[in-house]
């Protein structure tokens, strides 16, 4: 089955942790707020790879970083543990904000890169791919390697005995991916 990810429906028949996550971001209109920054959450939760510590990413394009903050600001600044704020990533302005909501950790990155463009999604795609590739003990395996406190790039390099920079490997196996399809 192929997964939508720009539509999240597809967690409210999800597992648990999926639904969970969907009933938060309806219930605090998340995705509502950040409409016009073409959001897209991304991570761990999306392709169950997810441990208890695992926040929501949820990943925004934007051109302008002090309205996007606005925004931002203004819906999510009363919310637990809120906090913005802009740094660089490769040499690109990233804006970030946390909040908390009674279930999970929010993160929201924005940066001036269309969001199907973006390493977040890029990573999630490569790796639901190649979990539906793996199948389910891979995908376990990958668990146990995050609980243990791997990062999940590194853990999918290390399972797929990738050498150098997990996170560049990834991308590469994607745009290969890309090329050959």
């Amino acid at each position: 089955m192929t997964i939508d990810f720009e539509n999240i429906d597809y967690l409210k028949i999800g597992n648990e942790r999926q639904v969970s996550v969907y009933n938060d971001i309806i219930q605090h209109k998340i995705l509502e707020h950040l409409k016009l920054y073409s959001p897209i959450v991304t991570g761990t939760i999306p392709i169950e790879i997810d441990i208890p510590e695992s926040d929501v990413d949820i990943i925004c394009e934007c051109n302008d970083h002090d309205k996007f903050a606005s925004v931002v600001t203004h819906h999510f600044s009363k919310m637990q543990g809120f906090h913005i704020y802009s740094s660089k990533q490769n040499n690109k302005k990233v804006t970030v904000a946390e909040f908390k909501t009674d279930h999970f950790l929010f993160e929201i990155f924005a940066q001036n890169t269309p969001t199907k463009q973006q390493n977040a999604y890029l990573h999630m795609i490569t790796e639901h791919a190649i979990l539906k590739e793996k199948g389910k003990n891979f995908k376990q395996e990958i668990i146990k390697l995050k609980a243990s406190g791997l990062k999940t790039e590194p853990a999918f390099a290390k399972l797929l005995g990738i050498e150098g920079d997990p996170y560049e490997e990834l991308l590469k196996l994607n745009q290969n991916s890309m090329i050959n399809n």
